[in-house]
């Protein structure tokens, strides 16, 4: 454990996390929504810090990152937790985990073992990293002294302060833009789509981060030619039209499955949007082929 940042107490008693928008107000003993950090005493602690999940050697393609150290290895790890309350999340088991678990590991050994497996990289993965922010920093300086690159997997909802400090110590991004409404955000994530955008045209912008962005196209939720075209049209306008663009096919899981798997077609129709409105570099995934 270790005390969080981005937090501040208020009159009535409660701490507010300022970490994302949610903005959690927490009485003592209690935990913010994403569960990875909770009031004791008069401070918020960063409950998962040092616990890592899901260690292991990826291609830097999975994350996915295709156009950053291609054809490298990456260690990746996660902890437990989210600020979104995504049904369809395809790492359920540690998003919406109810007890702190993992590998008790330091961000100095995380740094060593990726050299040690010959990765050029590291990666906060596998559930959403705002969550063990202080962890991911300290990670990613840890990683840098070694000459060790950092990579970002985000759903992308943070707020502006903490934003700006954690985007300060990472080299590469995918952020998982999940639809272009409002109320996709709302229903099926618990969440809103403005401070997503903000982030992307933060991080293209105002850093030298490498961006990538996935949207997971989910039948009769997200995936309409409007939408689609909505969505690209802002793309090419707003991050320019070389940015690499991840169309992910959903696919049901025990959690939830108000939906059927994405059709080929369905991705393939997205990417025929994509390019009519001029993006460069369009890749499609989940399918068991590569396109």
């Amino acid at each position: 454990m270790k005390t969080a940042e981005h937090w501040q107490r208020l009159e009535n008693g409660l701490i507010e996390c300022t970490l994302c928008p949610r903005r959690c107000r927490v009485a003592d003993g209690r935990r913010g929504a994403c569960f990875g950090r909770r009031r004791i005493g008069d401070e918020l602690i960063a409950e998962t810090y040092g616990y890592a999940c899901g260690l292991a050697v990826d291609p830097i393609e999975k994350k996915p990152l295709y156009h950053f150290l291609p054809g490298t290895g990456v260690l990746s790890f996660g902890t437990i937790g989210c600020n979104l309350t995504c049904g369809f999340c395809q790492n359920y088991h540690l998003s919406r985990a109810t007890k702190i678990e993992g590998t008790r590991i330091t961000p100095e050994q995380i740094a060593e073992a990726a050299l040690k497996r010959d990765c050029q990289s590291v990666a906060f993965t596998y559930n959403e990293p705002t969550v063990f922010f202080e962890y991911a920093v300290d990670t990613a300086q840890a990683c840098h002294k070694y000459g060790l690159k950092t990579v970002a997997v985000t759903n992308g909802w943070i707020e502006p302060e903490p934003r700006k400090e954690f985007y300060s110590h990472m080299d590469a991004a995918n952020v998982d833009l999940k639809a272009f409404t409002d109320t996709f955000y709302k229903e099926l994530c618990g969440a809103t789509l403005q401070p997503v955008l903000d982030t992307l045209l933060y991080i293209r912008n105002e850093t030298d981060v490498h961006l990538e962005v996935t949207t997971l196209l989910i039948p009769g939720r997200n995936d309409s030619p409007a939408e689609i075209d909505a969505m690209t049209k802002w793309a090419v306008a707003n991050l320019g039209a070389d940015v690499p663009w991840h169309f992910s096919a959903y696919r049901p899981t025990l959690e939830w499955r108000e939906a059927p798997s994405t059709s080929l077609e369905t991705l393939l129709q997205a990417q025929s949007i994509a390019k009519t409105n001029g993006l460069k570099r369009i890749h499609l995934g989940n399918v068991g082929i590569t396109i």
